[in-house]
């Protein structure tokens, strides 16, 4: 079982590390953008970025999501019908979406309030959009051939060209927030070119029907979901600017998006565990393994919330050449920022439920409890917002991730039961309540500093290791951690 459970953890170091490069150098844009852009500005970046997440849901259709569980399938259709059906499909689609934006570019300012003088950067927008879908199924292919190096060399250089005109654009042309998408959109394009010969070789300009219903019969029930799961993520920004301005959503956005942390973990292991579970699925202890996992998943995130949050305040203000993490004018908004943190990481536990959900085809589930996530993040923005600002869309976010994490446990339960160790995962919570009402108290007496931080996660780290692993866990970690050393010294 440990093998099994290494294999995953392997694969999660493997596209770990483009996950981790290509979002640090993307974030690197954040203290770039926060230190030279004031906050309304950012404000309308952010507000088209969100709309540009969403879009990207509706552009795939689920189309990912099928492709990824049809393709290895030659009893259905050959090698080429299984890369070309979805990629055409995805194709027609995102040509009339884009050109549908660009038709009703004036509500879409007015929804996300764009100023009039920012109205061009929808076609940018419609752009952008356009050119990542095409490039959507190709980078699933490598995944599932395995190909890790190449998926991750194409997307760091995606990420590379985007940071690069960025700085040039913005830096040496003086250009505004237009320099944005324009470096998007040029790191959009090189991509699809690079991926040109691979789409040119496996493409053939028919589309097979029988196929597309299957793919859409799996697909389509993703569209809602994944929507409701974006709006979680997105719908708050669009409800604050309504609510307060585009300088209190410049703020927010900032500081949401030091919640990367987690993100990156989160994201690291959704790539390794989709492919992991479906190839596991069979084995006899597939359903002790699952549970492992998910008791290791929330140990390690916990960690990462632990330590992110005692620190974050410290890191943040840390000046490199009069640069910070974030610009001062966003420091307002840090107290979000472990909000946001536990928010990824019961986003991530919900990842390891969908387990059940792929393995036994249940995907009309999904749409369900994403929507009823979605519906809770927009309630409760509505609600919040008003009384707690910024606070209450973190705090809104959490909620609908917690309500989506624990509706899909319930369902899953019901057609592919597993033991999973709640007491641990109980008693880890426990104990992040106790450690942040110890930091909190710490705070409130005002002696609290690096040192007393330092004590606090050393202290979180022992007493959850001694909750997670049993004394043989413990044994065989050991063991494992000796060998590698002696061999590394042989």
């Amino acid at each position: 079982m440990f093998d099994k459970i290494k294999q995953l953890t392997k694969d999660t170091a493997i596209y770990g590390v483009s996950t981790i490069v290509g979002r640090f150098l993307t974030f690197l844009l954040v203290p770039f953008y926060t230190n030279i852009f004031p906050p309304d500005e950012y404000g309308i970046v952010a507000n088209l970025y969100i709309f540009i997440a969403i879009l990207n849901i509706i552009y795939i259709f689920g189309m990912d999501a099928a492709y990824l569980k049809f393709a290895s399938n030659k009893s259905i259709a050959s090698e080429k019908d299984n890369f070309s059906t979805p990629y055409l499909a995805v194709m027609f689609v995102s040509l009339f979406l884009s050109l549908f934006i660009i038709l009703i570019k004036g509500s879409i300012i007015s929804l996300f309030e764009v100023p009039a003088g920012y109205a061009y950067l929808i076609y940018y927008t419609s752009l952008i959009l356009f050119i990542d879908a095409l490039c959507v199924i190709p980078f699933i292919r490598l995944r599932i051939e395995r190909k890790a190096k190449k998926f991750a060399t194409f997307k760091i250089i995606n990420i590379l060209t985007n940071v690069f005109f960025n700085i040039l654009l913005v830096l040496y042309f003086k250009w505004g927030i237009e320099a944005v998408f324009i470096s998007n959109l040029i790191a959009s394009l090189l991509t699809l070119i690079i991926f040109t010969p691979e789409i040119i070789k496996n493409l053939k300009p028919v589309i097979n029907i029988s196929l597309l219903l299957r793919l859409i019969k799996f697909g389509l029930p993703y569209l809602p979901a994944g929507l409701g799961s974006m709006l979680i993520q997105g719908i708050d920004r669009p409800i604050l600017t309504n609510l307060t301005d585009l300088s209190t959503v410049g703020i927010y956005n900032a500081n949401h998006k030091l919640g990367i942390f987690m993100m990156l973990f989160v994201n690291m292991f959704q790539y390794a565990w989709q492919p992991f579970f479906l190839q596991q699925a069979e084995e006899k202890d597939a359903k002790k393994i699952f549970s492992k996992v998910l008791t290791y998943f929330t140990f390690a995130a916990s960690l990462i919330l632990v330590l992110i949050s005692l620190f974050i305040d410290d890191i943040v203000k840390i000046n490199f050449f009069g640069i910070t993490l974030i610009g001062p004018a966003y420091w307002s908004g840090l107290l979000i920022v472990p909000v946001v943190l536990l928010g990824y990481l019961f986003n991530g536990i919900y990842v390891v439920f969908t387990a059940g959900i792929y393995i036994k085809e249940k995907s009309i589930y999904v749409p369900l409890i994403t929507g009823l996530g979605a519906v809770v993040s927009i309630a409760l923005n509505f609600l919040l917002i008003p009384i707690l600002g910024i606070m209450g869309s973190a705090l809104a976010a959490l909620a609908s991730y917690m309500v989506m994490a624990l509706g899909l446990y319930l369902i899953t339960q019901k057609f592919y039961k597993i033991e999973y160790e709640l007491n641990k995962i109980v008693s880890l919570f426990l104990i992040i309540l106790f450690t942040s009402i110890l930091y909190y108290w710490l705070q409130s007496i005002e002696v609290l500093n690096v040192f007393y931080k330092f004590i606090i996660l050393i202290f979180f780290a022992l007493i959850s290791s001694t909750i997670v692993f049993n004394k043989n866990e413990l044994l065989i970690l050991k063991n494992r951690f000796l060998n590698k050393i002696l061999s590394r010294n042989i």
